[in-house]
């Protein structure tokens, strides 16, 4: 989700099915005749990723996958400890057959482009730090700072810096960034690195080779930019993240071309909660659908799916973060516009709505939604919003023009790692989680036993009041551009308030 971008398009031609057939038997002696109707399986479709959602008892899981060979699918990976199972199938009908299979909850096409190499690597706004930008950050550093720390406007703004005199994290918790890949040899990113925790769940069956979880030259560095954010050593060289002392990891969920299907996201999640994270950041949204409807019968499971992830990660103990989103939306609306789902094919114009279309997994229960502020404080231009819907805030930048910093920094976004040992500044409700992640990796160092539950208690509990900004003209042409919604404590700009890192340390 990076700044003033658009949400991801692609446009791929989608194959059309052939019709089923039926096949004719012939007896010995040459008289033909009609055999038992056998109906043959079709797989000259495209071939096509879809997630099975099962019942529970290992009995019916079993059935199903007989009956999953039977209507053309091959398994790629059944996580029977959620009730998913991934399919591939080149039956066109393959989804329709599964979901009369007694035992089958639900079922549906987690894309509507056949799968295929990618090949744009595009990602949005961002621009490297200069050289000059660095010397002269490096000269204003104080003895305690890292030397690119005076243009991390953020930290300050949810008191991080204060926190760190007191505790910098414990390496005993981990952050899972579920992203586009963490580049582990950043030099600030190595020393807290968890590869124990990391995987490529690119095809949603996870892959632990060694710098598998990297994003491959040309592929974006927004994982890694999120990592920064998080935990970036403070360790003399680069900048600081919010949480220094805690461990990272990378677990890779996107295709080259920036695609995040639900089956890569769903291994995500099951893949961290089996490697017991306390953390897991989540800045995107599942692909091919910016709101998963759930009286389709394809995004309805793509839902289901995804909530039984999330759910079962958070009942082995980590905190889901999202971001809210980057397309200036009220969240809390009774309709949207969507014009760009699905964005892996041809998006269509639709009118939805978001309390039974949703942005997935932000919008799923128990997830901590997360919108963006600026440097000045106020809601980020770009940044989704909803009252009843965002549960906390926290700093991703805007325009500089918007919502300029004080020196010495001097860009409206945020400054974090990249690939190749690099620094660039991005902005998005993308670059507001990992703040929150931070600060909530630094709530479990402070209370180890603390479940999910109480540390987000915690978290709004502790997070500093921002009443709603009305009216809302954050470009000043005279024009509201949004409407708060809420009390000072509760709204729907800023949640439960700014997220607070000092307080997160105190006892």
């Amino acid at each position: 989700m990076a700044l003033l971008g658009s949400r991801r398009r692609r446009a791929i031609a989608l194959p059309a099915g052939l019709a089923l057939t039926a096949s004719l038997g012939f007896l010995p002696g040459g008289a033909a005749t009609a055999a038992p109707a056998v109906a043959a399986v079709a797989a000259d479709g495209p071939k096509l990723s879809y997630v099975v959602n099962v019942e529970s008892g290992r009995a019916t899981a079993k059935a199903v996958k007989k009956a999953i060979a039977k209507a053309g699918g091959s398994i790629v990976i059944a996580y029977d400890q959620i009730g998913v199972i991934v399919v591939h199938s080149q039956n066109p009908e393959f989804a329709q057959k599964i979901r009369a299979v007694r035992g089958v909850e639900s079922a549906g096409a987690t894309r509507t482009a056949p799968i295929a190499p990618a090949t744009d690597t595009s990602i949005g706004s961002e621009r490297p730090l200069t050289p000059q930008e660095a010397r002269s950050a490096a000269a204003k550093a104080t003895g305690d700072q890292d030397p690119l720390e005076p243009l991390q406007w953020s930290l300050p703004a949810i008191k991080a810096d204060k926190a760190h005199k007191r505790t910098l994290g414990s390496k005993k918790v981990t952050v899972a960034v579920i992203d586009t890949g963490v580049d582990d040899t950043h030099p600030d990113l190595a020393p807290n690195f968890d590869e124990r925790a990391s995987a490529n769940c690119v095809t949603g069956k996870p892959v632990t080779k060694p710098g598998s979880w990297r994003p491959a030259p040309g592929e974006s560095d927004h994982g890694t930019h999120v990592a920064g954010t998080i935990a970036a050593a403070k360790n003399g060289v680069g900048v600081t993240g919010v949480a220094p002392g805690v461990k990272v990891s990378g677990i890779k969920v996107s295709t080259s071309a920036g695609f995040f299907y639900t089956e890569a996201v769903v291994c995500g999640f099951v893949w961290a909660a089996e490697k017991g994270v306390e953390v897991t950041n989540n800045s995107y949204y599942t692909d091919p659908w910016l709101f998963a409807c759930k009286n389709d019968p394809d995004q309805e499971a793509l839902v289901e799916s995804v909530k039984r992830a999330t759910r079962y990660a958070e009942r082995k103990g980590a905190v889901n973060v999202a971001a809210a989103g980057n397309d200036a939306l009220d969240l809390a609306a009774e309709k949207l516009d969507d014009p760009t789902s699905p964005n892996d094919t041809t998006p269509v114009d639709r009118v939805v709505d978001p309390s039974e279309c949703l942005d997935i997994p932000t919008q799923l229960p128990g997830v901590l939604t997360t919108s963006s502020t600026g440097a000045k404080g106020l809601k980020s231009s770009f940044s989704n919003y909803g009252d009843g819907v965002v549960d906390i805030s926290a700093p991703g930048g805007d325009r500089t023009r918007y919502q300029k910093p004080d020196g010495p920094a001097t860009d409206g976004r945020i400054l974090s790692t990249s690939t190749d040992g690099g620094y660039v500044y991005m902005g998005g409700t993308s670059m507001a989680t990992p703040h929150v992640a931070g600060v909530v990796a630094l709530l479990k160092s402070q209370h180890p036993k603390a479940s999910p539950a109480k540390l987000k208690a915690l978290l709004a509990k502790q997070a500093d009041d921002r009443a709603c900004t009305n009216p809302y003209d954050i470009d000043g042409d005279g024009t509201v551009d949004a409407v708060c919604e809420g009390g000072k404590k509760k709204n729907g700009f800023y949640g439960s308030g700014v997220a607070d890192a000092l307080d997160a340390v105190r006892r």
